[in-house]
């Protein structure tokens, strides 16, 4: 099993324990370190009992559970309490809003046993008058349902690339032909899929389509003659608002989908773009700029070490960075107020930056520059008083807490944020995670505006899961002069490698080298940050 895997595996323990009220305290040692492997996605592959027993935050009594679950594929505790719990019901402890002990008290004080039982409750204002819960809780949940309902059967790009790939990888074997590619929604790197489609060119078989279920993911298959490969990428691939803007195609054979685009006396169009928006007007125009690629990163900004709650060190992460062939990198662990992932104090912000002061002088010209993740606050201050602010090279300024608010009370506290001289980076600027929660509304033109005119940079946080800024606000901010940052958030070593993912979203906005912060050079960046502290 993965990590991953794992930690869901004791995650789910820890939410039928609470549910069946089990022991709290046992409770809160496996949902504990279910949340650490999560985080951390530290390798456990080929660890001893004892040896998974020293990891922080784990113990002999999870150790034994992370082995019965490597060595058996499961966990006896958690199939007693799966079987004697409704199928439903522990569907009902994907909802948000409400945790196991509210579930359990809708299973058994209303005999709810299924989400959909439970939205039907909530239609019926049955969960108004229940102790607990009252007329907001049920609207909560029941948007909480409804977007849960929306998003089944949906994936990360990133949990399904590789899948995808390999796949088109065995279709080239099996059909001993070059003329397979990933087509639709794939092909595009849009950051959510719900299908994975491929287009075969071959005599091998009789033009056709074909979907199933491969490991819980559809797969479409399409197949065409070798001859009409071209046309047919290029038609499965783009979004029918794209398709609609070209017209007068004729049934040649093409060569490439550069030749069809030439043929319409236009730019050609990468895949990514290809959303039905202004690309083909652009192209028609010859206006369409070059966009970033992941080799036009100098930098990794916005990064967390074990000084928070990160798994690696700071000197690992430091070395990893430089290993990577990357010219500097920007620390920004948790500021004090995120008391939830360690975050720092003062004093410890002061020992952070000591071991920066000595692991640059080992290091260079390989440069660590301090940054803090500053929360924001609910009334749009940063964290720390300014005589700490003043000590980080940089500052990323970011939401984590109080999350329900209005557009008017989000645009607010995120615009005074942006007016503070301290703040360098908006970080993830709706809080989104795809798939798991929408994020608060904003009014992202007057946010980009503000960032315009205080000359503050915009995050396009990396992690596939976030993604945000959203891409389509991407030419927004550029055209405002608005620098974004394309930045992984890790968390680890290998959460630097998210930055392939930043840059496919960054691509779709059509982000280029030049509006991209951290693709300056480690001189440029070093010479931003003085002028920005000197004002």
């Amino acid at each position: 099993m993965t990590t991953g895997e794992i930690a869901d595996a004791l995650k789910l323990t820890a939410q039928l324990m609470e549910l069946h009220e089990v022991n709290p305290f046992k409770i809160k040692s496996i949902a504990n370190a279910a949340f650490k492997l999560d985080k951390t996605d530290i390798d456990l592959e080929g660890k001893t009992q004892e040896e998974l027993s020293q990891i922080e935050g784990i113990g002999k009594s999870i150790a034994a559970k992370i082995h019965e679950l490597q060595t058996t594929n499961g966990l006896q505790e958690l199939s007693a309490m799966i079987e004697k719990t409704p199928v439903g019901v522990i569907e009902m402890l994907r909802i948000k809003g409400i945790g196991p002990k509210k579930v359990g008290q809708l299973w058994r004080e209303l005999e709810i046993e299924s989400v959909g039982e439970l939205l039907y409750a909530c239609n019926e204002n049955r969960l108004v008058t229940l102790k607990g819960f009252g007329a907001k809780t049920q609207e909560t949940v029941k948007k909480q349902i409804e977007f849960f309902q929306s998003n089944i059967g949906k994936f990360h790009y990133a949990s399904v690339e590789k899948f995808a790939t390999d796949l088109v990888l065995e279709l080239k074997k099996q059909y001993e032909t070059e003329l397979v590619s990933l087509t639709g929604a794939m092909r595009r790197k849009s950051e959510i899929i719900d299908m994975i489609e491929i287009l075969l060119g071959t005599d091998k078989a009789e033009s056709k389509t074909e979907i199933e279920n491969v490991r819980n993911v559809k797969v479409k298959l399409i197949f065409c003659p070798p001859g009409q490969f071209y046309s047919k990428l290029f038609e499965t691939t783009a979004v029918p608002g794209h398709l609609s803007q070209i017209s007068g195609l004729t049934s040649q054979i093409y060569a490439s989908e550069e030749e069809i685009y030439t043929s319409q006396g236009m730019q050609y169009i990468e895949p990514e773009l290809r959303e039905g928006l202004n690309e083909v007007e652009l192209a028609k125009a010859n206006k369409i700029p070059k966009l970033i690629e992941l080799s036009d990163l100098k930098g990794i900004l916005h990064n967390h070490s074990t000084y928070s709650d990160g798994l690696h060190s700071l000197k690992d992460m430091a070395v990893y960075c430089k290993e990577l062939g990357y010219e500097y990198l920007g620390i920004c662990d948790h500021s004090q107020s995120a008391f939830y992932a360690n975050g720092l104090k003062p004093e410890r912000v002061m020992e952070q930056h000591k071991e920066i002061e000595a692991l640059n002088a080992k290091l260079a010209p390989f440069r660590i520059f301090k940054g803090i993740e500053s929360d924001i606050l609910n009334d749009g201050s940063l964290d720390y008083p300014e005589e700490v602010l003043k000590t980080f090279d940089f500052i990323v300024a970011s939401v984590h807490s109080n999350l329900k608010m209005t557009e008017e009370k989000a645009t607010a506290r995120i615009l005074k944020a942006i007016e503070n001289p301290y703040t360098t980076i908006l970080g993830h600027p709706t809080g989104r995670l795809l798939l798991s929660r929408p994020g608060y509304p904003i009014d992202h033109k007057k946010i980009i505006d503000a960032c315009a005119a205080n000359n503050v940079v915009i995050e396009l946080n990396a992690h596939p899961y976030r993604l945000d800024i959203d891409w389509r606000w991407i030419q927004y901010c550029m055209e405002k002069g608005v620098k974004v940052s394309i930045n992984p958030d890790a968390h680890e070593k290998e959460g630097y490698h998210d930055m392939y993912y930043g840059v496919c979203a960054a691509r779709k906005g059509m982000l280029t080298k030049e509006m991209c912060f951290n693709s300056l050079t480690l001189m440029e960046i070093e010479s931003h940050f003085v002028k920005e502290k000197s004002k």
